[in-house]
């Protein structure tokens, strides 16, 4: 289904919206949850009143799930997206409302979330959210087999040669999600009405199309790795030659390999670069991050010096004013109540003293382990950026590819069979 999400304020304009029944055949109040009122436009006030707490100007994040219009899309589907939103999202357990509408024979869904936290009053941060959206909107069309609407195919998405440093330090031939690749390829196949909208589309998911030896048509990613297309789309060959012609015309395995070997190269290099690059900045914030913790370390311990001796000071001026003076105080040494009261001063001298130790090796503690956590993270950081320019190194140094062609067989389409032999995986 397709999602469209935004930050917003004006809680009392959505009220209104949501609940507009000259525009919409129907209007369901389906949910809330997490607020006191029991009405979207309290529940919205409520969402205000609370924001009014802090500097966040745009406190509700609004989400509309709109599915095929032909599909039958059950509320516990719509519930179930919901709850995987926004947990993708952070904002599990924030207080919601859910309004359905239908009109024109179309029923969706609005959700509204207070960005709000109650416990700190701190507005939940929404980074990145509409990439978010836009790969749950993806899922839901491939997992419920819904024709893929042109606008949600992403050509930056699956093309490895675009993907990001952490994208490229977790990929890992043996954990490539099978589901995945035979959705690239099926999509790919569904956008495109000609050959060069298909090569097109498939090189925008990572994949290149060449000549096989035997199969026909097959594609290559940039590890390398060689899919045999008609297996992985499930397209007959038949189809295949129809709207791609004859393959001769293709470049052939190892042309694409080594393409797609320089390409790689190329991109590790600039890895290289923009790993030494992150790791200077990142360290000369973290040393600013460390002289302001110094700083502050100290100035908390000239506090806490200047209110224990004021305290002192405070503390034996009632130890003094004990004692009676005058005549009082000659009777009070005759019957031997000024002795007692030399030793409790005494005693509460060294408890004070032993308070005041105990204050300061607990600060002392607290801005040690502070310290502590602050230097693993210098160090955690400079170790990864060695791994990383360490791992870089040896992906330049490795193979490329495999002399010989290896066809991949999809492992969803079909079991490994060895002549009668169960598979020992």
């Amino acid at each position: 289904m397709i999602l469209k999400a935004s930050q917003r304020a004006g809680g009392k304009q959505l009220a209104v919206h949501l609940l507009r029944d000259d525009e919409n055949d129907h209007v369901e109040l389906h949910q809330i949850r997490g607020f006191a009122a029991d009405d979207l436009k309290g529940a919205l006030r409520e969402a205000y009143a609370i924001s009014r707490g802090t500097k966040c100007t745009q406190y509700l994040f609004s989400v509309s799930f709109s599915p095929p219009q032909e599909e039958k899309v059950s509320v516990a589907t719509f519930e179930a997206t919901i709850d995987e939103l926004e947990r993708r999202i952070g904002l599990s357990g924030q207080p919601r409302v859910i309004v359905f509408h239908e009109k024109n024979g179309r029923r969706h869904a609005h959700c509204v979330w207070s960005r709000i936290r109650a416990d700190d009053l701190r507005a939940v941060n929404m980074a990145h959210f509409k990439l978010k959206l836009r790969e749950l909107s993806r899922e839901l069309y491939i997992e419920n087999g819904w024709k893929m609407p042109v606008g949600l195919v992403n050509s930056e998405e699956r093309n490895p040669l675009n993907f990001t440093r952490d994208e490229w330090q977790q990929a890992k031939r043996i954990s490539r999600d099978a589901a995945g690749i035979k959705a690239a390829f099926q999509d790919s196949w569904a956008t495109s009405d000609s050959r060069q909208a298909f090569i097109q589309a498939l090189e925008a998911r990572g994949y290149y199309l060449a000549q096989g030896d035997r199969r026909g048509f097959v594609a290559v990613d940039y590890l390398g790795e060689v899919y045999s297309f008609s297996r992985w789309s499930g397209i007959r060959a038949k189809d295949l030659s129809k709207r791609l012609g004859d393959p001769v015309s293709l470049p052939s395995v190892d042309e694409r390999k080594r393409h797609l070997k320089d390409k790689v190269a190329e991109k590790l290099a600039s890895f290289a670069a923009e790993i030494k690059g992150e790791f200077e900045t990142a360290r000369l914030g973290l040393l600013e991050q460390k002289k302001r913790l110094v700083t502050w370390q100290r100035d908390e311990r000239a506090m806490l010096r200047e209110l224990q001796a004021a305290r002192e000071m405070a503390e034996a001026r009632t130890r003094s004013e004990r004692f009676r003076s005058g005549l009082k105080g000659l009777w009070d040494r005759l019957i031997g109540r000024h002795a007692t009261i030399a030793r409790a001063n005494e005693a509460d001298f060294f408890a004070s003293k032993r308070r005041d130790a105990a204050e300061h090796q607990a600060l002392v503690d607290r801005q040690l382990a502070e310290r502590r956590a602050l230097q693993r993270q210098i160090v955690t950081h400079r170790d990864r950026m060695e791994r990383n320019l360490a791992t870089l190194e040896t992906s330049k140094r490795q193979k490329f590819a495999k002399p010989e062609i290896r066809v991949i067989d999809d492992p969803t389409r079909r079991p490994l069979r060895r002549r009668g032999l169960t598979p020992d995986f």
